[in-house]
């Protein structure tokens, strides 16, 4: 059975990855009407992963005994000044998901919640994942240089490459 406390923190979480999905969501969107095609598509898909998220720990909120909130949210940005600019605010998103995980891992030690602390070891590795994944992509952009739109069509196309050799996982 869940403590409140950490119930509190569970649905708090949800609402970030809530938050993430729409997030990614709204970027591949904009990507999509800037016809950079790969970029859409890498949103999209990291959408998807981050509303996978939201519904495992919607499902392990509920199945211990406590009770999932469905928050409701402000929208999130429609429109992006870059491609780079994008990728470096889904970054900072990430650092903020990863910070938010290591307080409630954090919680549970402290209360000795040793089974929400076992279920958020996957959240644990999915974020150094996330987080690696994001910065090196940053750091990629930033070595293409985008000045032009030719630099924009090779960002593009180099994230399109990303897409094929990622794995789909939530």
């Amino acid at each position: 059975m869940l403590t409140k406390k950490i119930e509190k923190t569970l649905n708090d979480q949800i609402t970030l990855e809530v938050y993430s999905s729409n997030l990614y969501l709204a970027m591949g969107s904009w990507f999509e009407t800037q016809r950079l095609s790969n970029s859409a598509q890498f949103f999209y898909r990291h959408s998807a992963n981050e509303r996978e998220h939201m519904m495992k720990l919607i499902a392990y909120v509920n199945r211990e005994g406590g009770h999932a909130r469905v928050p409701e949210l402000s929208a999130p940005p429609a429109s992006y000044k870059s491609l780079e600019a994008a990728l470096e605010l889904a970054l900072e998103n990430e650092k903020k998901v990863t910070k938010a995980i290591d307080a409630i891992v954090e919680l549970c030690l402290e209360t000795k919640d040793y089974g929400t602390f076992t279920f958020l070891q996957w959240y644990v590795a999915e974020q150094q994942e996330e987080e690696g994944y994001f910065r090196a992509i940053v750091d990629k952009i930033k070595m293409i240089g985008i000045k032009d739109s030719r630099g924009l069509f090779f960002a593009d196309k180099a994230i399109g490459k990303l897409l094929e050799t990622a794995p789909a996982k939530a």
